[in-house]
């Protein structure tokens, strides 16, 4: 597949016999789509526990997303809920230096978590804002070795939800996904515009 993570390490291990498609699991799945079903399945699961069953009304830290990640794909995978020890890269776009994901989680906590969660009395725009920066850092971080847009969405919703608004509609990231991934890369140059107008559309989604 074209848009598979490229990964220098000793920890890019394949599942035998997946063609290198499947990264090495527990459960001895070789199929794409087997691990995309379960993958989905376990994260809805998720879901529910985080948005429904006990939203963390509070402010968030890098330990939660990293017990999310250990929950939604602890039996899947060896190193669920553990930062990333491989360099990786997608379509020739590299994310942070695994070296530099201990530092720069610590730095996420501070300048985006701490700063914004909960996300209480909010007027649209601060949460715009807070949504959309946390977002792009936590992307160029990428601090698992897999899941990190889909953990990142549920971060987002959970601060919307916070809020007292609903989780985001993200059709509009899904339909236009060059436009998803320019206004990461923006992030780079601290330019949040891009993301912070696929915020605001996914946040009028779902309130629609």
């Amino acid at each position: 597949m074209t848009d598979r993570y490229a990964v220098h390490g000793t920890q890019g291990e394949f599942q035998p016999g997946s063609n290198d498609l499947v990264l090495a699991n527990k459960l001895g799945i070789q199929s794409v789509e087997d691990m995309d079903d379960l993958e989905l399945e376990l994260l809805q699961r998720l879901y529910e526990e985080v948005l429904v069953k006990h939203l963390p009304n509070r402010v968030l830290t890098a330990e939660d997303l990293k017990t999310w990640h250990r929950r939604w794909l602890g039996n899947v995978f060896e190193w669920a809920g553990q930062e990333r020890s491989v360099n990786m890269g997608k379509d020739g776009f590299m994310f942070a230096a695994s070296a530099q994901i201990p530092r720069l989680l610590a730095d996420f906590e501070r300048s985006c978590l701490a700063r914004w969660t909960p996300c209480h009395d909010m007027d649209t725009d601060a949460l715009v804002d807070a949504i959309a920066i946390t977002h792009v850092e936590f992307i160029l971080i990428h601090p698992f070795r897999e899941g990190n847009g889909r953990l990142s969405r549920l971060l987002a919703d959970v601060m919307a939800v916070q809020s007292g608004r609903l989780p985001l509609d993200y059709s509009t990231w899904n339909t236009d996904r060059p436009a998803y991934y320019q206004a990461i890369h923006q992030g780079l140059q601290m330019e949040y515009a891009p993301m912070k107008w696929l915020v605001a559309q996914a946040l009028s989604g779902a309130a629609a």
